[in-house]
């Protein structure tokens, strides 16, 4: 059975550690893996498969620079003499986390680092800094570089066409079963309500990225002019008290904070709506899909290709956009084609065969 590393930063909420539980339930029982975490920590630590182990390597974070390096060094060599080359195929899953890139790196010969955002976007288009990012994480010392979409991908290459031979597109896998059960959890504070259209924006409330400033202040024209709806935000993050200030005078918005399962509240909805400047591929998307939920959306990742006249609407980055999305799905609504989950799926297994083979 061949061994297999992969390392991230922890298993708290979010859309990169949702996708990495995801993998390791399906993949367990044919690989041996271990779990390297620099914080092991997390609501879905307690659902990692009892066979996988875990172990943490966390980086020294003294704020004296030399200390901080010597500490560092120190931790690497004794990772080193314990763990180099030990696996068959490593992966940094984290993209962000350096220490999980150095983890990754030095535990196999055959390392791949797993891409999952729009760096691009990140560092607001500037060069230097995205390929700034990448040369610290030492991409060229990794054997395959995998994108969650094509988009994220095809920038890459832009900036680093050495490289183009080892980068290979591969969507997240989702727990369609999993999602289609815990929806039909009962919850008790929101309800039901077919007489008016219920739009749902699911993630972190983080401006800089998710820009929901778009959605309140659309939200805000639309009752202007009498429309009847309502917006519902699950989840929390740094900007979130901003938020709420900026929405205390609009009636027809709740916030009902972070929620370890958001699947009811996404069933009890019409329309996922999400504002983003930019993403990696949103899990949302596809369990929103699985939902049977039509999407508006800004055009971040792969939504042009993948979303766009099938399963939504694919608006420009403004307020006004989002303002004439949401206004055209109150007056028209959307007929969605059907998600097949399961064939998603497969071909997703299918690529990650090839890879750790």
């Amino acid at each position: 059975m061949k061994q297999i590393l992969f390392s991230a930063y922890s298993l708290d909420v979010g859309g990169i550690e949702t996708a990495l539980i995801t993998l390791l339930k399906n993949i367990h029982e044919k690989y041996k893996i271990t779990l390297v975490l620099e914080k092991a920590q997390g609501i879905f630590l307690e659902e990692v498969p009892k066979d996988i182990k875990i172990i943490t390597y966390k980086p020294n974070n003294n704020k004296i620079k030399i200390i901080r390096k010597m500490c560092n060094f120190i931790k690497q060599q004794i990772f080193k003499i314990k763990y180099k080359n030990k696996f068959d195929y490593s992966v940094c899953f984290a993209t962000y986390s350096y220490s999980a890139s150095f983890v990754a790196r030095c535990t196999s010969k055959s390392s791949n680092l797993w891409v999952h955002n729009d760096y691009m976007s990140f560092y607001e288009n500037d060069k230097n800094e995205y390929k700034n990012f990448f040369e610290k994480l030492k991409v060229s010392k990794f054997k395959k570089i995998i994108f969650v979409s094509e988009n994220d991908k095809n920038i890459f290459i832009e900036n680093f066409p050495e490289e183009k031979s080892k980068c290979i597109k591969c969507n997240n896998l989702i727990d369609y079963n999993k999602i289609k059960e815990k929806a039909n959890e009962e919850i008790d504070d929101f309800q039901e309500n077919k007489n008016i259209v219920t739009f749902i924006n699911l993630g972190r409330h983080d401006e800089k990225q998710k820009k929901l400033s778009r959605i309140i202040n659309a939200t805000k024209k639309l009752n202007e002019e009498n429309y009847k709806f309502r917006v519902l935000f699950v989840g929390e993050g740094p900007d979130t008290s901003k938020y709420k200030e900026q929405a205390k005078d609009i009636q027809n918005i709740i916030f009902i904070g972070a929620k370890k399962n958001p699947y009811p509240y996404l069933r009890k909805s019409d329309c996922l709506l999400m504002s983003s400047d930019f993403e990696g591929y949103p899990v949302v998307f596809i369990e929103s899909l699985i939902l049977g939920k039509t999407i508006i959306t800004t055009d971040v990742s792969d939504s042009k290709m993948d979303i766009e006249n099938k399963f939504g609407i694919v608006t420009l980055k403004t307020e006004d956009a989002i303002y004439e999305a949401m206004k055209n799905y109150i007056e028209n609504g959307f007929k969605t084609e059907t998600f097949d989950p399961e064939k998603y799926n497969n071909e997703i297994l299918e690529k990650i065969e090839k890879i750790f083979n």
